[in-house]
C-alpha cells in the first residue's frame, strides 16, 4: 500500500481536501456562509439570452435564510447561526456570494456589497461566484486591492470544456471565455475555482475523463464536481420527463468509480472542494441516490480509493 505521508498536499487524505487546505492556510476550520445579494444573469435578462441555462435552479442550492430582500449583514448573521448548529468548531467565515452572477453590477455597487460582507464579525474573506464572461481588468484590479488585506477567490461556472455541450445547455459563452477569465484572474494573483458538471447530454464518459487533462492545465486553486441533477421547473428537467432515453445519468456506483478515475488524472495541486452536488429531494426529478448525505458519499469515494490504492494525480502528467 502507498505511504500516505508522501502525498504532496501535506495531509494524509487521498485527495487534496478543501477542509484541510483551509486548516493549513488559516490554522482552524473555516465555514462558508452563502448570501443572495439579488444579482441576476445576462443569460436571463436578455443581454446575451433569456431563460438561463437549461439545468439551472438556484432555489435548489440557496439556504432558507438567503433572501435578497434581507441586507447582506443580516444574511451573514443568520448564516453563522444556521451553521453553528452543525459546525460548532468554525470561528472564521468566508461570505459566499452564490446566487446567479455575482459580478454582474456596476463596480461601485459591487464594492458596497463586498464591503458590507467583509465588515461582519468573524468574516475573513469572500468567495464570489460568477460567469467567466463577467470579469474584466477593472474588476480584477479592485479585487487585487482586497487581496492585500483579506482572502478573495473567484468561482467560475465552467460546467464543461466542450463548446457543443455549452451551446446545448444555453450557457451563452464558450470554453475559451473560461480559460481567458481564469488566466486573467490568476495572473493578477486572484485564486480561482471552477465548477464542472458530469453527465451533460451528448458527452460520453470518455470525453468527460479526457477533460481532466484540459482542466489540469488551468491555473486553478479549487474545483467542484457536480453530477448532472435534473430539477423540477427547469428546461432540462422537463426534457428528461418527456425523453428520459436522451439522458445517461450516473447511478451512485457508476459515479463513485467515475469520479475516482477522474481524480486520478487531475492535477494534484488543485484543491477538490466538492465531489458531487447535494440538494433537498423536493427539488429533484432525477437521479435519486436515496437518503445519502454528502459526507457519507465522500467516505465511499475515499474507501474506493483505498481499495484501488489510488490517489489524486496518480496518472496526471505535467
Amino acid at each position: 500500500m502507498t505511504d500516505q505521508n508522501t502525498y504532496r498536499w501535506g495531509h494524509s487524505r487521498r485527495f487534496n481536501s478543501y477542509a484541510e487546505h483551509f486548516r493549513q492556510m488559516f490554522g482552524t476550520r473555516v465555514q462558508k456562509i452563502s448570501v443572495d445579494a439579488g444579482f441576476t444573469c445576462p443569460n436571463r435578462d436578455g443581454t446575451i439570452g433569456t431563460g438561463g441555462c437549461t439545468f439551472c435552479s438556484n432555489d435548489a442550492f440557496n439556504p432558507s435564510y438567503c433572501l435578497p430582500q434581507k441586507p447582506i449583514r443580516q444574511q451573514v448573521i443568520e448564516g453563522i447561526e444556521f451553521h453553528r448548529k452543525r459546525y460548532r468548531r468554525a470561528k472564521q467565515y468566508l461570505v459566499y456570494f452564490q446566487a446567479y452572477s455575482n459580478t454582474y453590477k456596476p463596480l461601485a455597487e459591487l464594492k458596497t456589497l463586498y464591503r458590507e460582507a467583509l465588515e461582519c464579525e468573524g468574516v475573513i474573506g469572500l468567495v464570489i461566484g460568477t460567469r467567466p464572461d463577467l470579469v474584466d481588468a477593472e474588476l480584477i484590479a479592485y479585487l487585487q486591492t482586497l487581496r492585500e488585506y483579506t482572502y478573495v477567490i473567484l468561482e467560475f461556472g465552467v460546467e464543461s470544456v466542450y463548446d457543443s455541450s455549452l451551446k446545448l445547455v444555453n450557457r451563452g459563452h464558450d470554453f475559451a471565455a473560461s480559460k481567458n477569465a481564469i488566466n486573467l484572474a490568476a495572473a493578477a494573483g486572484i485564486p480561482c475555482g471552477a465548477h464542472l458538471i458530469f453527465g451533460l447530454p451528448g458527452e460520453t464518459r470518455k470525453q468527460m475523463l479526457d477533460s481532466a487533462s484540459i482542466i489540469s492545465a488551468l491555473p486553478l486553486t479549487t474545483i467542484k464536481f457536480h453530477q448532472l441533477q435534473l430539477f423540477k421547473n427547469t428546461v432540462m428537467g422537463t426534457e428528461y420527463l418527456k425523453n428520459p432515453g436522451e439522458f445517461s445519468l450516473f447511478s451512485l456506483d457508476e459515479y463513485i468509480r467515475f469520479v475516482v478515475s477522474y481524480t486520478e488524472q487531475l492535477n494534484p495541486d488543485i484543491v477538490i472542494e466538492r465531489f458531487a452536488g447535494e440538494v433537498p429531494p423536493r427539488f429533484l426529478v432525477s437521479p435519486s441516490w436515496g437518503p445519502l448525505r454528502y459526507d457519507n458519499l465522500v467516505r465511499m469515494i475515499e474507501q474506493e480509493m483505498e481499495l484501488q490504492d489510488t490517489w489524486q494525480g496518480k496518472y496526471h502528467h505535467c
